[in-house]
């Protein structure tokens, strides 16, 4: 992929913005378990980065997708991956079916705002019993007049204390599991909407995650998102997106473990040497690192193939697994590396341990990443 001087621009900005806004603060949130969602959004609503490939109708910037590669890889150098989580949430799940197929009057309504930093937004996919296997929803919107009322729950919320509104997923018709949901924007201050509860996990700990319940909320039938039962399909398409941008958030992550390993081991001395000149370390971390090479340039062509129109299910589904593949064997290697200290939270690489081995689940896990590939496989003949 070629990237011209406005690449490059968007990639300094972005660099300048995350050394000055963001990484300063990421202990502190970590701590505190919650990002300042709508402080931190306006100033990338003002930088103009949550509309990147967004139209310029409705406040984006009206770029193609390999602009929002450049903005997602410069995320990897977030130092808390929580963090870039929920920007993610904003910019690549929650809004891009919203942008494709909502109408002026919901656009107007909940994506300039959320593209503005004004709105915090979440995506309402994953239920308790349905995380990978999206076609498993079972939270119910039911037609009643000129709205629709909402019963279920929602399980592993991004932004979900904070959410302004939430693109929900819904069982909507009679039909089969595949042609029977809907996507709707769904305001959280609703009557009938409450968070049962913050979520306590491993990893990703600055980014809120929460439980929620969705008792007799009543939505008009205008804040349906593109047509009735129709929304599987464009939760589908809208994957597509959030994969390669889960797998460009990875690489520059991944670089910045090696390097943090590489100066660690150089100063540590093990047995009347540098732990680095051991062979084994060096061999190893150089191994990582084109691995990780590999990883950009499967990024990188999946992208080139989404800007020029063309299906890219494979292509992301495979960067989403390596992906997620690649997280756990470089933050493993390297936390090995470090000995006694990569055990220690005040070490990053241990953040970047319990963080990254997220990306294996989220968007898709890793089997079902197979289950597509392998279908593709089959389907084309290979």
């Amino acid at each position: 992929m070629q990237f011209t001087p406005e690449h490059l621009s968007l990639r300094e900005s972005a660099a300048r913005f995350i050394e000055a806004e963001i990484n300063p603060h990421v202990d502190a949130w970590e701590a505190e378990g919650v990002v300042p969602a709508r402080a931190l959004y306006r100033k990338l609503g003002r930088m103009g980065f949550l509309g990147i490939h967004k139209p310029l109708e409705d406040g984006g910037q009206g770029l193609d997708y390999s602009y929002a590669l450049v903005f997602a890889e410069e995320l990897g150098n977030v130092r808390a991956a929580g963090v870039t989580m929920g920007i993610g949430v904003q910019t690549d799940m929650a809004t891009p079916a919203l942008a494709r197929h909502g109408s002026d009057e919901l656009r107007a309504q909940f994506l300039r705002p959320s593209i503005a930093g004004d709105l915090v937004a979440a995506i309402g996919v994953s239920e308790v019993s349905a995380g990978s296997d999206v076609s498993a929803v079972r939270t119910v919107a039911r037609r009643d007049g000129d709205e629709y009322v909402i019963d279920g729950g929602k399980m592993w919320i991004t932004n979900g204390t904070q959410a302004d509104w939430i693109c929900l997923l819904a069982v909507t018709g009679e039909g089969p599991a595949h042609a029977n949901k809907s996507l709707l924007a769904v305001p959280m201050d609703l009557p009938g909407v409450s968070m049962s509860r913050k979520l306590d996990k491993l990893g990703m700990r600055s980014a809120d995650t929460a439980q929620i319940h969705f008792d007799g909320v009543r939505v008009p039938r205008r804040f349906l998102i593109g047509r009735e039962n129709e929304g599987f399909r464009m939760q589908m398409q809208q994957f597509q997106e959030e994969r390669i941008w889960i797998a460009a958030t990875v690489i520059k992550a991944l670089e910045r473990v090696i390097r943090d390993t590489i100066g660690y081991t150089a100063e540590r001395r093990a047995f009347g040497r540098r732990v680095l000149d051991n062979q084994v370390v060096r061999f190893r971390l150089a191994e990582l690192q084109a691995e990780v090479e590999l990883l950009r340039s499967l990024v990188y062509r999946a992208v080139g193939e989404l800007v020029a129109g063309r299906d890219v299910t494979l292509l992301a589904s495979a960067a989403k697994l390596k992906a997620g593949r690649l997280a756990r064997e470089v933050t493993d290697a390297c936390l090995q590396f470090f000995g006694g200290m990569g055990f220690m939270n005040e070490t990053p690489v241990s953040r970047a341990f319990r963080d990254l081995r997220s990306i294996s689940i989220v968007g898709g896990a890793d089997e079902v990443m197979l289950e597509i590939l392998s279908k593709g496989q089959l389907r084309h003949g290979l």
